[in-house]
């Protein structure tokens, strides 16, 4: 295990020390985000920063942590890495439409599921016992894959605040694999935290005031590797497990439900961009670029900490815990109008409820 801690530290530096070769061949390549309406930065930013993630991962798990890692899943994912870093670095570059990116996750989610075998099997219900998907189980992961990959890609908004995030919740899911899901499967956590060494090493460079964007390269590889470690912990989903990962990644899960929801309410189309996520209301509240950064990653520790008490909890326990959660987080969602200022229910009704107090005081 000592070994394994020196060999993540050298990731970590491996990923610092490349990182200014890929801004550099960023600006080569014309990866380079260009200020507008909806963009945060002033001046022209390189961006495929996630090449520089990839490429200190890639080494970490097939030479430093090479016997760790079962052979045939090293292999068939590393073929799906590539098919979202090829699909991320020709976004950065020429912009792809949203179906062409679709497209290029959905055929590296196809290689999670038919060549590495990493997939839902059975979901196991309290009272009502065990179910086996069958063939649900091709749809429901594929729409894991693509659901959790886009949560990712839609919170990179600000310096640092996909790669913190990421970093909480990689390192969570790392911690509560190893002591809690994948006991007999420890390689999982160590693959887990290679990934949070690379992205360690990048944050310096990409922290406010960034030197380089993750960019789609960064966000959808990040994304979709969440959604593949979180899945060999859903392999045999019971109330517990399915609800770990989806708090743990608690921040874009959040973000991306809500904005969907947000441009139905509004009549637009869910692909369409707004500046109305979790970090453009935070900083339209008067929070500077980095004080929004820090609120965000203090929102995403908290997920973590509440995801560590439910594999302590009782059944009953875990559902007491997910009822104030839902309910914490429509309060902290309505009050700062990430659905809008007219659209706040649960408040409205609080606030009625306490006026009725009143008036019978």
């Amino acid at each position: 295990m000592f070994n394994v801690i020196v060999y993540l530290f050298l990731t970590m530096i491996l990923s610092a020390i490349i990182t200014p070769f890929v801004i550099k061949l960023a600006y080569i390549l014309g990866a380079v985000d260009n200020p507008n309406a909806r963009r945060v930065n002033k001046k022209p930013m390189p961006t495929m920063g996630g090449l520089a993630i990839f490429i200190a991962f890639t080494f970490s798990t097939f030479v430093l942590l090479r016997n760790q890692i079962p052979s045939h899943e090293l292999f068939s994912v590393f073929l799906a890495e590539c098919i979202i870093i090829l699909t991320g670095i020709i976004d950065d570059i020429r912009e792809l439409s949203p179906k062409a990116k679709m497209a290029g996750i959905f055929a590296a989610a196809l290689v999670i599921y038919f060549l590495a075998g990493i997939r839902m099997n059975e979901v196991v219900i309290p009272i009502f016992g065990t179910f086996q998907l069958g063939w649900w189980s091709f749809p429901v992961t594929i729409i894991w894959i693509l659901a959790i990959t886009n949560a990712v890609n839609l919170i990179d908004g600000l310096d640092g605040l996909a790669t913190g995030v990421s970093i909480i919740a990689l390192f969570t899911m790392g911690v509560v694999g190893y002591f809690f899901l994948n006991i007999t499967n420890v390689y999982v956590s160590i693959w887990i935290f290679a990934l949070v060494a690379a992205l360690l090493g990048f944050l310096p460079h990409n922290f406010h005031p960034a030197s380089i964007f993750l960019g789609d390269t960064g966000a959808l590889f990040i994304g979709f590797m969440m959604a593949v470690f979180s899945l060999k912990g859903l392999k045999n989903v019971t109330f517990i497990t399915m609800l770990i990962p989806v708090i743990i990644m608690g921040v874009p899960i959040t973000d991306t439900v809500y904005a969907m929801l947000r441009r139905f309410l509004n009549k637009k189309p869910i692909t369409q961009a707004d500046k109305h996520h979790l970090h453009h209301r935070l900083m339209q509240l008067g929070l500077s670029h980095r004080q929004t950064v820090l609120v965000i990653y203090g929102l995403s520790l908290i997920f973590a900490f509440i995801s560590l008490l439910y594999p302590l909890s009782s059944l009953w326990g875990s559902v007491l815990l997910t009822i104030g959660v839902l309910l914490g987080l429509e309060l902290f969602v309505e009050s700062i109008g990430l659905l809008g200022d007219n659209r706040q229910p649960l408040l409205r009704t609080i606030q009625k409820f306490v006026k009725r107090l009143e008036k019978k005081d």
